[in-house]
């Protein structure tokens, strides 16, 4: 998804330079000719992801513009501009809220380097904000990512299970997320802040099932060389998620049943029960009612947890939501492997939005993980994703070009030399030379912009900048 860029200028040649430059590198722009319109772009429902503000503007300066928006709770970056460039200006501005500044006018170069670095540290903060309501206890629905209707539909459920104790069901296929569901859930109710235990009830060796859930007393069987406290105590004030519940065995259903109904369960060699305060909800991939009717899940253990079902989506069934998860995804493995890729590419997010994902969301998450890590691009594309687009990345190899007209023939690549001289014997122009000599690597490499850029000593990202402003798209198309 691109990102956008509200330019707050009085000056239309600036609005209007500064959104050539921001365009050509794939943001979106809007504008305001003044702070007051840029403050009623925003009240009526406009978010940017950043905003470049210019300070010195008739009516309403930028600095009381800077103040107003951070005073309604406005996040996003800001960007000042100034002519002057005085010290005091700026260190107001960045007093009142600003992340960064430039002196116009400006280079793109600059421009650019800016936009990305807030926003980089933008996505940051939010990375560390993720981690640590999570470290605590304080996951909120917020964190769900989706707008998606079926999406909408379990926030608003789990929101209202969260402000009772009632036991909550999630349903849902294997990896669309119910875990997330279940942390949010706890911490918006009153027990957040809280433990969360969560538990696979299917990883769980059979033969240690009771002693993981219930704990045991040292010396209580061969092996109980200390004492386990198990994870209804560890859980005690909070909350337990039982994932996979319907993988249980039948005995350990029956000592589940009893601690739900009492509050208290029975350590393996505790001469008496144990008191605990414990919030259950629960998550399953399996049709328990089925589980019920074979003999495979009591039924009486079926009622006392699918009171509150909450049914998660497959993310085939909220196609919508993939371009904002792929984002959050791209975000958040951009921190951990220290990559700065800007996003996916519109084909990309087309071909990832058509995928039926039958691993939902978790196989996703994986896809992403892989194409961040290896790609060069400033932009995920299709074959960074092989198993699903079929792609195999450009290969970074001289190809040969086929030529006069038959299929199968092929010759040698262009090699003419380019001219640094004209008809008269003159130098040429260094945009004409640098055109000339961007064109014939095109057509060598076959329009394999990575190895273009590779021979051509330049990032990739330059050299797409270079064919737009030289306009070889055209020869690009007819190379690739």
């Amino acid at each position: 998804m691109a990102k956008t860029v509200l330019i707050v200028d009085d000056d239309p040649t600036q609005r209007r330079l500064i959104g050539a430059v921001l365009e050509r590198e794939g943001f979106s722009v809007a504008q305001a000719d003044g702070g007051e319109a840029a403050l009623d772009r925003v009240a009526t429902g406009l978010k940017p992801d950043v905003v470049i503000l210019d300070l010195v503007m008739p009516h309403t300066p930028g600095i009381e513009v800077l103040k107003s928006l951070r005073a309604q709770g406005f996040g996003a970056p800001v960007i000042v501009l100034t002519a002057t460039g005085g010290v005091d200006t700026v260190v107001q501005a960045m007093q009142a809220g600003a992340q960064d500044f430039f002196i116009k006018p400006a280079s793109p170069e600059r421009i650019i380097v800016s936009i990305r670095n807030v926003l980089q540290m933008g996505q940051l903060t939010a990375e560390v904000d993720r981690l640590s309501k999570r470290a605590v206890g304080r996951t909120s629905f917020d964190h769900l990512v989706g707008a998606s209707p079926a999406m909408a539909q379990v926030k608003a459920l789990g929101r209202r299970a969260a402000k009772s104790s009632i036991p909550v069901l999630i349903l849902g296929e294997s990896g669309v997320g119910k875990e997330l569901i279940a942390r949010a859930v706890h911490g918006e109710s009153e027990r957040a802040g809280k433990p969360f235990v969560a538990v696979n009830c299917g990883a769980i060796p059979e033969n240690l099932v009771e002693s993981i859930l219930f704990g045991h007393e040292k010396g209580s069987f061969t092996g109980a060389h200390e004492k386990h406290s198990g994870k209804f105590l560890e859980a005690s004030g909070g909350t337990l998620f039982l994932d996979e519940v319907g993988e249980l065995p039948l005995d350990m259903q029956v000592k589940l049943l009893r601690a739900l109904q009492e509050g208290e369960i029975d350590p393996i060699g505790s001469k008496r029960p144990l008191k605990v305060d414990v919030r259950i909800v629960s998550a399953t991939n399996r049709d328990l009612a089925s589980q019920v009717a074979a003999g495979r899940f009591r039924e009486d253990l079926f009622y006392r947890l699918n009171v509150y079902p909450i049914e998660a989506p497959a993310l085939r069934e909220r196609r919508e939501d993939v371009p904002a998860l792929v984002e959050a995804f791209v975000r958040r493995f951009n921190i951990e492997e220290g990559k700065r890729v800007a996003g996916a590419s519109p084909a990309t997010l087309a071909m990832l939005t058509a995928f039926d994902w039958p691993g939902n969301v978790r196989q996703l998450e994986n896809a992403v993980y892989r194409a961040i890590v290896l790609s060069d691009d400033p932009h995920l594309q299709p074959h960074d994703f092989p198993s699903i687009s079929g792609l195999s990345s450009p290969p970074a190899v001289e190809p040969t070009a086929v030529v006069g007209g038959e299929q199968g023939a092929q010759a040698e690549p262009p090699t003419g030399p380019v001219s640094v001289l004209d008809e008269k014997g003159h130098v040429r122009p260094l945009d004409e030379v640098e055109r000339d000599l961007i064109q014939l690597a095109i057509e060598i490499y076959a329009g394999h912009m990575t190895e273009v850029a590779r021979r051509l000593g330049i990032g990739r990202s330059t050299l797409y900048r270079k064919v737009r402003e030289q306009g070889l798209e055209g020869v690009l198309t007819e190379a690739g």
